[in-house]
């Protein structure tokens, strides 16, 4: 199949991306990703005992119904922001704290 696009086009995701850009809403955009993706990141189990996740400051607040799985991930925050952010090429999250 021969492509017909002109020179001058681009595709969806390339002008989606511009515009992220040019409108400045790149880290709220990454930080709304993380976001969604705790539950697929974390795993169903830790999703369902999750209360509220947000972002202040580079800082990812996460509430949990569980005190012991609080401890529990509290003993491992380092690799926690490290598989939130390994689909970034910046970090996104530098810190987690859970209430």
């Amino acid at each position: 199949m021969i492509d017909k696009r002109n020179k001058d086009t681009s595709t969806l995701k390339d002008c989606i991306d511009k515009m992220i850009d040019v409108y400045r809403l790149r880290q709220k955009y990454n930080e709304t990703s993380i976001i969604t993706s705790w539950g697929k990141v974390m795993g169903a189990a830790i999703a369902s005992r999750t209360l509220k996740v947000f972002i202040r400051d580079k800082k990812l607040y996460v509430k949990l119904s569980s005190s012991p799985l609080r401890n529990e991930l509290s003993m491992s925050r380092s690799k926690i922001i490290e598989l939130l952010n390994k689909d970034f090429e910046k970090r996104v999250i530098e810190e987690v704290i859970f209430i």
